[in-house]
């Protein structure tokens, strides 16, 4: 690995930390993409449903449903594993930023689409709409990640493996390195 590779890896990691630090005690990724969710949401409420209205703290009255975009529904916790994904991974600064705008938007749009059929479920009430929501939160969430993921990696040809590419480059240069000390 040459010196422009350790900075390099050196720097992807740091800014995992930083935006870390920034999820948890700034809500980075929630503050960034609320408003990007919220409203294309009540714009395409407002397709489906006569008199949509949005009231204080990200509610929204539709069809005798109120319902309110909390931070779990902007999931930005799923925003920053993408990263995660991504930065973990070696490759090419243009491809990085390509995939990770990519990562972002096509998780953005999916999420303004669930939470479209979630407000349609919603109008019909019941245990239906409890249990298909908590299926999403536990399972579903998790899934769409990964799809994503597998979508960018076979769109961008990213041939790294998150973490793992990183660790066996840095432990063939422990390696060759020891070997030219003997």
């Amino acid at each position: 690995m040459n010196n422009d590779e350790a900075i390099g890896l050196a720097v992807r990691y740091f800014l995992l930390v930083v935006f870390g630090f920034a999820l948890v005690y700034g809500r980075f990724f929630d503050v960034m993409f609320s408003p990007l969710t919220y409203w294309p949401a009540v714009g395409a409420l407002n397709l489906f449903y006569d008199n949509v209205t949005t009231l204080p703290g990200n509610i929204v009255s539709y069809a005798d449903v109120y319902a309110r975009i909390i931070p779990a529904c902007v999931a930005g916790a799923a925003y920053y594993l993408l990263l995660i994904l991504n930065l973990t991974t070696p490759m090419k600064i243009a491809r990085r930023v390509w995939s990770i705008l990519f990562l972002m938007v096509v998780f953005l749009v999916l999420n303004i689409v669930r939470i479209i059929v979630f407000a349609g479920i919603a109008t019909g009430g019941g245990n239906f709409f409890d249990a298909a929501h908590m299926m999403m939160w536990y399972f579903g969430s998790t899934v769409m990640v990964v799809l994503i993921w597998f979508l960018a990696v076979a769109l961008f040809k990213i041939k790294g493996i998150p973490v793992y590419s990183d660790m066996k480059e840095l432990y063939l240069d422990a390696v060759s390195s020891q070997k030219k000390k003997r």
